[in-house]
């Protein structure tokens, strides 16, 4: 569907009243409504699955035929190469003609259509069941032809019509507020470096909007207004066990309102900030988080990686794969620490292989007598797994690997920086959930040289990296945005965004697409290639579990 914005650019006074407003989709009931569960999930008021039927006869119905898979959850519509899909949000289905979206008072949405009449009920009942425009014409092929009765039909159309937009927490006339969480339980050395980052980059971004004159239009299409906006960083720091983070972060939301959550910094723990950003359709933006728990059926928490949880699925297939399967599986972790829930992804992953799975768990203060003693009754037979911090795989200088199969975690380690003795590195292989060294070093510099300028001392290189790419995601989606201010919107604009994205810092590809919150989802397993130093070798290709 090409997209046709052909009209006269507005008048500046018109323009200058968008600057007072923003808008969101406003929020969906706690109960979905007949119509949402239609337009969302595919099923019918009955409980029926939806059917449509595609070009050439090919029919789909459910999820598949769902109006959300090309509209979209905002309801702003898409693009996927040459293909636009547009806006199905009642206020761009039901105005009149226009010149530009500013003359109707609406956000700038590129992949939106002018030339249509204003739709009835009538006419997009039509449309939706037989692919004519309001104006009487076929739509294009890509949109399906659906058999929905009267009633139901009634109550997707009521649907449309209540995307309606209305003000936008964290968005002013001259500011975007944006928050970062940090955890008690985060390594307070991984908190400065990531502070360091996201405080510079704001000062950048704000210098560099102070430089124009105020307020400033840009125009890149004759109707692509956009102000630029100051961007203003809360940082919420959660204090007591996980069980009262929720309620701080309610506080903290109706004290400081931001439109969306940019990097933070976990520890042990995410789960209760996962679902806080869910339940307040808050979008949380690539967070360091070493075992998230998030699922790609999540829609506003989107990571880079599954970080441990990944390794835990690499070194699951690896496990299966060897020709002489292993007596046992002996996972060894601190109590507490992320390395428990690795071990319980991986004894899911072997729960069907018969392979007996045992489990020591270390004291969160245990010493290396007690790492000594977990690995005490490990045999030549078995497989060993540590998941381990660099403290811990350092005390194993005292111990001989009990076997010859043995894996670490290459998240929990410090990747080839890991401090493995070198007694160990010939039978250690590491999960390792980020692109090779040699080959991420372009990628990285370019960040590394940012820091280097700014005088940003590197204290925890990956993390400082992963959120110095966060925040170039924000910002580049942001610009694309203009001032369509939908939190719904900003994720799916991500979406788009990574697919062009050429640096990725530590990951050799990102992509997201709806059904997934996880943007690089795959490793390697490597070795030590020497017995000291930090050159490591993939025993295979990236591997997608």
């Amino acid at each position: 569907m090409p997209n046709d914005f052909r009209g006269a650019a507005p008048a500046v006074a018109l323009a200058l009243s968008l600057l007072m407003w923003a808008c969101a989709l406003s929020a969906a009931p706690a109960t979905p409504s007949a119509g949402e569960t239609l337009y969302r999930r595919g099923l019918l008021p009955s409980g029926e699955p939806l059917r449509a039927v595609r070009e050439g006869n090919a029919t789909v119905q459910g999820g598949d035929a769902a109006c959300v898979s090309c509209h979209r959850r905002s309801g702003l519509g898409s693009t996927e190469g040459r293909i636009s899909i547009p806006p199905i949000a009642g206020p761009y289905l039901f105005v009149p003609r226009a010149k530009s979206l500013q003359e109707l008072g609406l956000p700038f949405v590129d992949t939106a259509r002018l030339e249509h009449e204003p739709y009835t009920d009538a006419t997009l009942a039509r449309a939706i069941r037989e692919g004519i425009g309001a104006n009487g014409r076929p739509l294009n092929y890509l949109m399906p032809r659906y058999q929905i009765d009267a009633a139901a039909m009634a109550e997707l159309i009521a649907y449309l019509k209540a995307m309606r937009f209305g003000p936008v927490p964290g968005v002013t006339a001259s500011a975007l507020h944006f928050a970062t969480i940090i955890t008690p339980d985060a390594d307070p050395v991984k908190r400065r470096g990531m502070l360091a980052v996201m405080n510079q980059y704001f000062v950048d971004k704000n210098n560099a909007v102070a430089r124009t004159k105020a307020p400033t239009l840009y125009s890149s299409h004759r109707t692509m207004f956009r102000v630029e906006r100051r961007w203003q960083l809360h940082v919420w720091e959660l204090t007591g066990p996980p069980a009262t983070w929720e309620a701080q972060l309610r506080k903290h939301l109706a004290a400081e309102p931001v439109f969306a959550v940019i990097s933070g910094l976990g520890g042990s723990h995410w789960g209760p900030v996962q679902r806080f950003c869910e339940e307040q359709s808050l979008p949380c933006l690539f967070p360091n988080v070493e075992a998230p728990t998030g699922r790609d059926s999540d829609f506003y928490s989107v990571y880079f990686s599954r970080g441990v949880l990944l390794e835990a699925q690499l070194i699951a297939r690896e496990l299966a794969d060897v020709a002489t399967p292993a007596d046992r599986v002996v996972q060894v972790f601190r109590a507490g620490d992320v390395g428990e829930q690795a071990a319980r992804d991986l004894q899911a992953a072997r729960a069907h292989s018969g392979q007996q799975i045992v489990n020591r768990v270390l004291p969160a203060h245990a010493t290396p007598k007690d790492l000594g003693a977990a690995l005490r009754e490990v045999g030549a037979a078995d497989a060993l797994v540590l998941w381990l911090r660099p403290g811990d795989l350092s005390a194993l200088e005292k111990v001989p690997p009990p076997t010859s199969r043995v894996w670490i975690s290459g998240e929990m380690g410090g990747l080839e920086q890991a401090p493995l003795p070198a007694s160990w590195r010939a039978a250690a292989r590491m999960a390792y959930p980020v692109d090779l060294p040699g080959r991420r070093v372009v990628r990285v510099d370019y960040a590394l040289s940012w820091f280097r300028i700014r005088k940003i001392p590197l204290l925890a290189q990956q993390v400082q990296a992963d959120t110095y790419l966060a925040c170039g995601l924000v910002s580049e989606t942001l610009n694309h945005m203009v001032d369509a201010f939908v939190r719904e919107y900003l994720i799916e604009r991500v979406e788009m965004a990574l697919d062009h994205r050429a640096l990725t810092g530590y990951y050799p590809r990102l992509t997201l697409a709806p059904g997934q919150r996880f943007a690089s989802k795959g490793g390697y397993i490597v070795r030590f290639s020497d017995p000291q130093g930090p050159r490591v070798a993939a025993l295979g290709d990236w591997i997608t579990p």
